[in-house]
């Protein structure tokens, strides 16, 4: 930290991506990344705009937002286009909280989001069974974010838990993370016309094959995402560049692909986890792209080093509660069977 460094940040502790490494190929299980292509209306609207980049993107994301409106069944106006869900959930922050409160093990970033707006937060622990009681958050006043499903457990609530939070705190804000909700989960974005405090957030990360694309949303209604607007033209108006934006409604155009890639992943999780329960391992039931899983035979860090010498990358975790798991990214069938494989022979190895 230079001398230079506001006193504000001093404090902060950042969030930390899953790890890059570009010193061989890997099977690449630890970023929660579609292992499928983008569809070929993509490809098509990104090269479309590749000459077009001396003009600005459209500050309003009018396209994508129109599309998003109608694939969601909502308004444009109850719409935000954002640089990935990330950029959202910060909005979100900015705007509604004075007191924040989350479960203890979930998405890395709201403790990161919380300190570097000076926002006070609380975090709720998850019951022994790593979920989610809905009645932890009934009447607390104050503003909630909750992951459904949540990460790294991949455990989701059921629409009448979320309404009834939402319900219960009319007076604060409740947003609904649903970066995973494609994989098995129950959208509450058909909530949002009845309770004007929620607000949905998802990504073109996951489902829709776009981590690198950068392109988040959030729903709620017209007056939050007005709420939204202002952090965001105050902040930077031009936040997605006119590729990924006509990327992504491209995606939206042809969302029967992604819908079919996200039934694949299913498949090929329901596969995994019963080879990992084969192999003795405790998986919690998911409905993300990802598995949470652990074996009594080898440590949760063991296990990820062990599959990383063998060039499979999966998402260890230090924290106490569940440093004796591993996050494993549903990937293509033929990967999960080089994970269970490797495996296999880990296990072995140890039982010498």
């Amino acid at each position: 930290m230079s001398r230079f460094f506001s006193s504000r940040y001093a404090s902060l502790t950042p969030y930390t991506p899953g790890e890059q490494p570009k010193d061989m190929q890997y099977v690449k299980l630890n970023t929660n990344e579609s292992p499928f292509p983008p569809s070929p209306g993509v490809s098509r609207a990104v090269a479309e705009q590749c000459g077009k980049l001396q003009l600005y993107s459209d500050p309003e994301s009018t396209v994508l937002r129109v599309k998003l409106a109608e694939v969601y069944g909502v308004k444009p106006e109850q719409v935000i286009v954002t640089n990935g869900s990330d950029e959202v959930l910060n909005f979100a922050f900015m705007a509604f909280a004075e007191n924040l409160i989350f479960p203890d093990i979930t998405y890395g970033f709201y403790p990161v989001f919380a300190q570097l707006n000076n926002i006070p937060y609380e975090e709720i622990p998850l019951e022994e069974d790593f979920s989610i009681d809905p009645k932890d958050y009934v009447n607390q006043n104050k503003t909630i974010v909750i992951a459904n499903p949540n990460a790294p457990t991949g455990l989701c609530l059921n629409l009448s838990d979320i309404e009834q939070i939402v319900a219960s705190n009319s007076d604060n804000v409740v947003i609904i993370d649903e970066a995973y909700v494609d994989f098995g989960g129950e959208s509450a974005v058909a909530l949002v016309d009845k309770y004007d405090n929620l607000l949905v957030t998802m990504t073109f990360s996951k489902s829709r094959s776009m981590a690198g694309a950068r392109l988040g949303f959030g729903i709620g209604s017209k007056a939050l995402i007005a709420d939204l607007n202002t952090i965001r033209y105050s902040t930077n108006p031009y936040n997605v560049n006119r590729m990924t934006e006509f990327a992504g409604a491209a995606a939206l155009s042809e969302n029967d692909y992604y819908m079919a890639n996200c039934h694949t992943i299913m498949e090929n999780r329901t596969w995994t986890t019963e080879q990992l329960q084969k192999l003795g391992f405790k998986v919690l039931p998911s409905k993300a792209n990802f598995v949470f899983a652990k074996s009594p035979r080898i440590s949760g860090e063991g296990l990820y080093l062990e599959l990383k010498k063998r060039g499979i990358l999966v998402r260890h975790f230090t924290k106490e509660r569940i440093k004796d798991y591993n996050r494993i990214t549903i990937g293509t069938k033929e990967q999960m069977e080089i994970l269970i494989s490797a495996i296999t022979e880990i296990l072995k190895e140890q039982a010498l």
